[in-house]
């Protein structure tokens, strides 16, 4: 897995173009001092997601608290690297991850999943506004 980490200040999407035939219908959405992770998920991280899963939720609780937010938003983002996860296995794994990030009392949201999305980001210049980790 590999997860580039943004510190917005605003971040948003409208839904432009579907490219899973069974996506469900998406709305745009805005938000504001969020952590938002880029995920790219990786066949090794299908058949065990189960580390790499804990890190991503892990690191993105560090981060929140670095920014006193409780909001994280999780995108699918497949460019990251070569080798991707079949669709399937990419959502599942992040629907556990934002189950897991509730679960520890932060709000969790995702981009609509099968979409590509214009996106629009309002980021700080930062050190800790912008991280990447590989699992």
């Amino acid at each position: 897995m590999r997860v580039l980490f943004w510190y917005c200040d605003t971040f948003a999407w409208i839904p432009a173009m579907k490219t899973l035939a069974d996506a469900p219908d998406a709305a745009p959405s805005a938000h504001e001092q969020a952590v938002v992770a880029f995920i790219h998920v990786e066949p090794k991280d299908a058949e065990n997601g189960g580390s790499a899963e804990t890190k991503l939720v892990k690191n993105a609780k560090w981060l929140a608290r670095k920014w006193a937010t409780k909001l994280i938003i999780l995108h699918s983002f497949t460019h990251l690297g070569e080798e991707k996860a079949d669709p399937e296995h990419a959502k599942a794994m992040i629907d556990r991850v934002q189950e897991r990030l509730e679960n520890a009392t932060y709000h969790a949201v995702q981009t609509p999943y099968g979409y590509f999305n214009d996106l629009s980001i309002q980021a700080q210049g930062h050190p800790l506004a912008r991280i990447f980790k590989e699992f």
